[in-house]
């Protein structure tokens, strides 16, 4: 096996062949989903792709169609919203 395919950075996946033959293809492994930097929780309708995958989706398909979509979480959103119009009403 090529030094560069030892090492885990790349998925295995058995494959048969016609002729009930076998071999190894190596894909890259999937990404961790996005993440609040805020929360923490996970980003919904953010997908689960590689780079260069994203940047071939739409600008609709690629994020949440709200203020910082795809950004921040929405929990985090309406906390910050809400922490906001506080400080307007108590000045």
């Amino acid at each position: 096996m090529r030094g560069n395919k030892r090492s885990r950075s790349m998925a295995r996946i058995q494959t048969r062949l016609p002729g009930n033959g076998h071999t190894t293809h190596f894909v890259r492994r999937r990404p961790k989903y996005a993440h609040c930097p805020i929360t923490g929780a996970k980003l919904h309708g953010v997908p689960r792709l590689r780079p260069a995958q994203i940047r071939k989706l739409s600008k609709t398909e690629r994020t949440v169609s709200r203020y910082y979509g795809g950004k921040i979480s929405h929990t985090a959103l309406s906390d910050a919203i809400r922490k906001k119009v506080l400080e307007e009403y108590s000045k």
